[in-house]
């Protein structure tokens, strides 16, 4: 897309000042994260208490080579170990396959092409969940069609602006917003049926939300940037060679990919033991004037996109009254805040175990305190290792080492699977213990790393990082 093009779309604003198209690129991500979080906040559940059972599990296709496979890997697995260690390759792959999805989309077929691909994958995994014996090939089908849609609409948001826009960054704000709209919404809607309802119509409402998501994005295509998709036989764009201020720049990266990677598979705990905690071991009752019962597992789900919301501009009012007096924290100390927020909230979570030893159900209000504190360290690392790649690295590289970067989400889920698989062998306090010092480890490394970092002269992007 030219930059005039750019600014002439841009010209054409109906929302919040933005190019039309962000609107639809919005509603398309919140219905897409919307089913995408609906089904996950379901998946755990339903292969501890339904699907790996032993009553059930032969029915389901490839399940004796899928588990011969874990269980080689790591030895005998129970049922819950099994879905932890599913739920971690599934959430790994998704995002594994990005990396994938972006090459077809930049090389072969298109944004817009790849991403209406994606869309219908997505749509057909989530229909399949709703048949048992189909499980492992809706996993697929959903890892796929994730790979295809999820980095493509993204990198379309900032197609929507000339270069040197000032309103890219807030266009990804509200994108974001969009995000967690959608995740907000998922588990009162996806999670409620499938635990009160039976669990098909969960991943069902979960496929009905794809579908809409495919519609709000034909609906607006006219909107949305035009594909530049190279031909083939295109004369090749000559690479600058690369400095020695941008390798360090790279050497860098690589080496916070493998401190980040623990703390994704930390964080990453909401949607696996954290999901389990608050269906068996969370007093869930409630009794108010106007409803009496118990509050859905799934919707404990819902706490991290709420409080994303309510916090973000508190944390940015932070660090401008900090920016202003000289104390605002260099942008990798904040990555090793947001690590120490996830050790915080699990030494929370050792506590309710402690409550919970006497017998009784621990009090709902630990995992309050437990996602304020987590939400907050997200909000110190995940936004802020994004803004890292784009200071740091080499123009000519951006996008690969992007594609990088997100890999921490594929080997942090992968390894969070792994964590999980402890959890039934493990005594509860212990177990969140372990939790919390890996993601304090991590914190202290990525601040030795700084230290490291500092007592160097820094390259020109590192010190405006």
């Amino acid at each position: 897309m030219t930059a005039s093009a750019a600014s002439s779309d841009a010209r054409n604003a109906d929302f919040l000042g933005h190019p039309k198209g962000l609107t639809f690129l919005f509603g398309t991500e919140m219905w897409e994260r919307f089913s995408y979080y609906g089904m996950r906040a379901l998946l755990v559940l339903y292969m501890v208490k339904y699907l790996l059972q032993p009553e059930n599990a032969d029915n389901v296709l490839g399940y004796g080579a899928i588990k011969a496979a874990f269980e080689f890997l790591l030895g005998p697995l129970g049922v819950q170990p099994l879905a932890s260690t599913i739920y971690g390759f599934y959430t790994g792959l998704v995002y594994l396959t990005p990396v994938f999805g972006g090459l077809i989309a930049d090389r072969l077929l298109g944004r817009r092409r790849t991403i209406i691909i994606g869309a219908v994958l997505m749509a057909i995994g989530h229909f399949m969940m709703a048949f048992e014996h189909l499980f492992f090939f809706a996993l697929l089908m959903l890892i796929l069609g994730n790979g295809a849609f999820k980095p493509n609409i993204s990198s379309q948001v900032g197609m929507l602006y000339a270069p040197g826009d000032q309103r890219r960054d807030r266009a990804y704000s509200i994108f974001y917003v969009g995000i967690n709209l959608g995740a907000f919404l998922a588990p009162f809607v996806c999670g409620t049926l499938g635990e009160e309802k039976g669990w098909h119509y969960g991943f069902g409402a979960a496929g009905v939300g794809m579908i809409i998501a495919l519609g709000v994005y034909l609906w607006g295509t006219r909107s949305l940037p035009i594909d530049n998709v190279p031909k083939r036989g295109a004369a090749r764009v000559r690479r600058e060679k690369l400095t020695r201020e941008d390798w360090r720049a790279i050497a860098s990266l690589l080496v916070l990919c493998v401190f980040v990677t623990f703390f994704w598979a930390t964080y990453e705990q909401q949607g696996n033991t954290i999901a389990l905690w608050a269906d068996g071991y969370t007093n869930r009752s409630i009794n108010l004037l106007f409803w009496q019962g118990e509050i859905p597992t799934t919707w404990f789900q819902a706490f991290n996109p709420f409080m994303i919301f309510a916090f973000t501009p508190f944390i940015i009012a932070l660090w401008t009254w900090q920016a202003k007096r000289g104390r605002e924290p260099s942008t990798i100390v904040k990555m090793a805040l947001g690590c120490l927020g996830v050790a915080l909230a699990n030494l929370i979570m050792v506590g309710a175990a402690w409550d919970a030893e006497s017998g009784a159900k621990a009090s709902a209000l630990w995992l309050v305190a437990y996602f304020a504190i987590v939400t907050t360290g997200e909000l110190y690392l995940s936004p802020i290792g994004l803004s890292l790649v784009s200071k740091i690295a080499p123009a000519s590289i951006l996008s690969m080492l992007m594609g990088v970067w997100l890999l921490t989400n594929f080997t942090g889920n992968l390894l969070a699977g792994y964590l999980g698989s402890f959890w039934s062998s493990m005594a509860k306090a212990d177990f969140f213990l372990m939790i919390a010092a890996i993601a304090g480890a991590a914190s202290v490394a990525i601040w030795i790393f700084d230290r490291v970092l500092t007592r160097r002269p820094a390259t020109s992007a590192e010190a405006s990082a």
